[in-house]
């Protein structure tokens, strides 16, 4: 393998500069590309990183520097680009969700296994140390049985935000609202932790925007395979915006993250280590979390997400979010917004 890798970019939105900053601090790696379909967009990005920028996906895909490439368009547009990048033979690695239905998304892991690819879905907080210590506690058995696992998403986003461009709050581009575009990390998180979704049931609704197709506030309740239950709660019309928290109830221990800080942390086999992570992480995120602004996030957990994708690519070893994994989110809010319609229970797999 190449002793440097190189890195391109499609969609040269604001996200992609948590991309560009990432990939310009790791190791053995180097951002060679930006694509974008405004000219404009892909000169100011090759001026800002010292990369070239395209407008021709051809031509993009072509670079003979262009070894994995990260997705960063609008959701409903990932697909286009990302079978064009794996019929080239380029690794991926796609912005949450890697598409905005789990068919769409099958159509991506598809054309990423026919073609010998690698493919990560991007949910940096999984690379946050302490969901990794959550993780842990639990593939250790410390929790016991989990009986509940709770996902709130209770942030702001502005008429203004909505109104910045016309994809946002669409169907088509977005998928979703407050589920399955600000959501999508809690939701993750908690599956991560709690495991396979067995049956959802869901409402939601519009409330205080205008102008959108999708909801701004939702609730489910869900039962897990293991027979625990649980609930989301998602809205961008809680002002001013507070921290995702995510909270794993079980028999023998309980824990609740906010963001990257641990603010309930206990367990019945309590150990020297509990009350140092009791310390150190309360009040242990540096950021908004996106509670608020779309961008008050730091891209650390973009960078630690890259270079497990490096990393797999150079041992030859299993991605961490692959792309089933990266898929689960996505079903669980399919499933809440069929039953929302629906009016049903809604079982999964869909």
């Amino acid at each position: 393998m190449k002793k440097t890798l190189g890195f391109g970019v499609i969609g040269l939105g604001n996200i992609s500069e948590m991309h560009a900053k990432a990939i310009m601090e790791m190791d053995g790696c180097s951002l060679v590309a930006g694509l974008d379909n405004r000219q404009e967009s892909a000169d100011r990005f090759a001026r800002t990183f010292g990369c070239r920028g395209y407008t021709d996906i051809d031509a993009f895909l072509a670079d003979e520097e262009l070894d994995i490439v990260t997705i960063a368009t609008p959701s409903g547009l990932h697909l286009e680009g990302a079978l064009a990048a794996a019929k080239a033979k380029k690794h991926l690695i796609i912005e949450k969700p890697i598409e905005i239905t789990k068919a769409r998304s099958q159509q991506i892991i598809d054309a990423c296994t026919e073609n010998g690819v690698k493919l990560m879905g991007i949910f940096p907080s999984r690379f946050h140390e302490a969901p990794r210590m959550v993780k842990k506690a639990i593939d250790e058995g410390r929790f016991g049985r989990i009986v509940m696992a709770d996902a709130q998403i209770k942030w702001f986003r502005s008429q203004a935000y909505y109104d910045s461009g016309a994809w946002r709050g669409t169907w088509e581009l977005d998928g979703g609202g407050a589920l399955m575009n600000q959501g999508i990390h809690a939701i993750d998180l908690m599956q991560w932790f709690a495991g396979d979704v067995e049956e959802v049931f869901g409402f939601s609704d519009t409330l205080t925007h205008e102008r959108i197709e999708v909801e701004d506030t939702a609730v489910a309740v869900l039962r897990f395979k293991h027979g625990g239950l649980g609930v989301i709660e998602g809205t961008t019309s809680a002002y001013p915006g507070f921290l995702k928290r995510v909270e794993i109830l079980g028999s023998k221990g309980s824990v609740v993250i906010e963001e990257e800080s641990i603010v309930k942390w206990q367990f019945e086999d309590e150990r020297e280590e509990d009350a140092k992570i009791r310390e150190s992480f309360l009040g242990s995120t540096a950021t908004g979390g996106g509670a608020a602004d779309p961008m008050a996030i730091g891209f650390h957990g973009h960078k630690r997400l890259f270079e497990s994708f490096v990393n797999s690519l150079r041992t030859n070893t299993p991605v961490e979010i692959d792309g089933p994994s990266s898929t689960k989110a996505v079903e669980i809010i399919e499933a809440i917004y069929k039953s929302a319609k629906s009016g049903k229970r809604v079982h999964l797999p869909l």
